[in-house]
């Protein structure tokens, strides 16, 4: 059974509410225009840390979520290590499933 987040994931990509790639999230982080921060369980060491790091300065939330795989099939793309929400719907949603 696929998880209720995934499909959020896939219904956000489709409305264009989401940012992917590392160095186009942290661009967003910066604006602030990010509420969410989806890292897979498999990014480098070195990502991690910029991700986690950014994200604490800016005070903006990040969830480590499954692998790059699913996190790209999710979105109907190829691997994505780190994905933004940039909408708050589609954030406070997904941290309630990603709660559960």
């Amino acid at each position: 059974m696929i998880e209720k987040w995934i499909s959020l994931l896939g219904l956000a990509a489709r409305a264009r509410k989401l940012v992917t790639g590392e160095e186009l999230v942290l661009k967003e982080v910066r604006r602030k225009s990010v509420r969410l921060v989806l890292l897979s369980s498999d990014a480098a060491e070195q990502t991690k840390k910029k991700v986690l790091d950014k994200c604490a300065h800016y005070n903006i939330p990040v969830r480590i979520v499954s692998d790059r795989t699913t996190l790209g099939q999710a979105i109907g793309k190829a691997e994505r290590v780190v994905i933004g929400v940039m909408d708050d719907g589609f954030a406070k949603k997904m941290n309630a499933l990603l709660d559960q």
